[in-house]
């Protein structure tokens, strides 16, 4: 008998007769002779609804009420989920995230988990029922409802598996587990039946949507074993994420391919080459909450620099007019940008015992006539920032180089 975690994302619970689908799921393992605590988002849609509702009321809604009416749409997909599997003869009990006590900081809309007290859930489980839980949110020490930010569910269900010690946490979405590529870019992307979460963590941060980059963390931080699978197929072991195992030595070099659309560079020439310079102009940016991915500075020529930086695309018009505003502090020459530009990362584990990836990497663009813009290396990952039209075919390209579609 195991006691596993459920999580089911809002497309999996869209709708009563896929919430009675899941119901019927939930009863196999039950009858199974496991014990379920079951996760649940918003049902699709529901929470940019209850969103725009609150901003048709209030232009810039205040945190602490918009935190209030965003909890409502897993509140009701719990009471109809519990209600389902009542309905098919399983005792089952629903529970808000305040229920639970799932106690995070008061940072609204952007909660971060502090702890759990699973000692309710547990009495629950000992008596037969199946607990399903409100995912995305909690309560802050005063007892205002927060929510811990998009794609928080699955930082829930990773969180209540972490405090319960569940032998498992299966992340039900719509996809049937974590693929080397994208398979709408690249149709031969294979299945990956398992990925550490040192792939999968970097996978996530470089634009792969199958997991919320938070739970990837927490499942790590505290080894709870993670599994990915689809809410549409019964069959399938999905995709496991697990540390590294030194028995699995032959771990492919490269394990996926991800990639970003939403990039932008912005550069500032003719910057004065002077100690403190990068902390002048990314400073600005910090200051105006705008994250930076890659940076790259040039060496100077004449007492002048180059430096440039990629942003999130959203943030492009903001950062450009942070630095035009550094640039007449600075007496750089001018500010360039690019907004149509996208990054393409090659990760694996099998790097780290295998030189020559970058140089194989950058040769099979370079075949293609892929121009590489900026460059940016970890221990398991290369990213590469390439002129947006390149995007598919700079991806299909490496797929096939490290032998994926294989």
């Amino acid at each position: 008998m195991a006691l596993i975690v459920q999580k089911y994302g809002g497309t999996s619970v869209g709708n009563p007769e896929r919430i009675k689908n899941v119901a019927k799921r939930i009863a196999k393992f039950q009858a199974q002779g496991h014990q379920v605590v079951v996760v649940v988002s918003a049902m699709s849609g529901e929470t940019n609804k209850l969103i725009a509702l609150a901003k048709e009321v209030q232009a810039n809604p205040d945190p602490r009420e918009l935190d209030a009416i965003m909890s409502t749409g897993e509140q009701v997909t719990t009471g109809l989920l519990s209600m389902a599997l009542m309905d098919i003869g399983c005792k089952a009990k629903s529970y808000t995230g305040g229920q639970v006590k799932v106690l995070t900081d008061s940072t609204h809309t952007k909660a971060r988990i502090l702890s759990i007290d699973e000692s309710n859930m547990r009495r629950d489980l000992d008596a037969g029922h199946v607990v399903v839980v409100a995912g995305f949110q909690g309560v802050d020490e005063h007892g205002n409802i927060t929510t811990l930010g998009r794609g928080g569910s699955d930082t829930s269900g990773v969180a209540l598996a972490a405090a319960l010690k569940a032998d498992e946490c299966q992340i039900y979405t719509d996809v049937d587990g974590v693929y080397t590529t994208d398979p709408r870019v690249v149709p031969e992307a294979k299945k990956l039946d398992t990925i550490t979460f040192e792939e999968m963590l970097e996978m996530a941060s470089l634009g792969s949507k199958v997991l919320q980059i938070r739970s990837v963390e927490f499942a790590g931080k505290y080894k709870v074993k993670l599994r990915v699978l689809s809410s549409f197929q019964d069959e399938g072991e999905g995709t496991l994420i697990t540390v590294e195992e030194d028995k699995n030595m032959e771990q492919p070099i490269i394990s996926g391919i991800a990639f970003n659309r939403d990039e932008a560079k912005l550069t500032m020439l003719g910057v004065p080459d002077t100690p403190g310079i990068a902390y002048q102009i990314l400073g600005a940016i910090a200051d105006a909450n705008i994250d930076v991915d890659m940076i790259i500075q040039n060496v100077g020529h004449d007492g002048t620099t180059d430096f440039s930086f990629t942003v999130n695309r959203g943030e492009f018009a903001k950062a450009q007019g942070i630095l035009e505003g550094v640039k007449a502090k600075l007496g750089a020459r001018e500010v360039t940008g690019d907004n149509k530009i996208c990054k393409v990362s090659a990760v694996g584990v099998g790097m780290r015992s295998h030189p020559g990836v970058a140089s194989q990497m950058f040769k099979a663009l370079a075949d293609e006539g892929i121009n590489i813009q900026m460059i940016s290396t970890s221990e398991i990952k290369i990213s590469v920032v390439l002129d947006e039209k390149y995007l598919e075919l700079a991806v299909r390209v490496l797929h096939r180089t490290f032998g994926l579609d294989q």
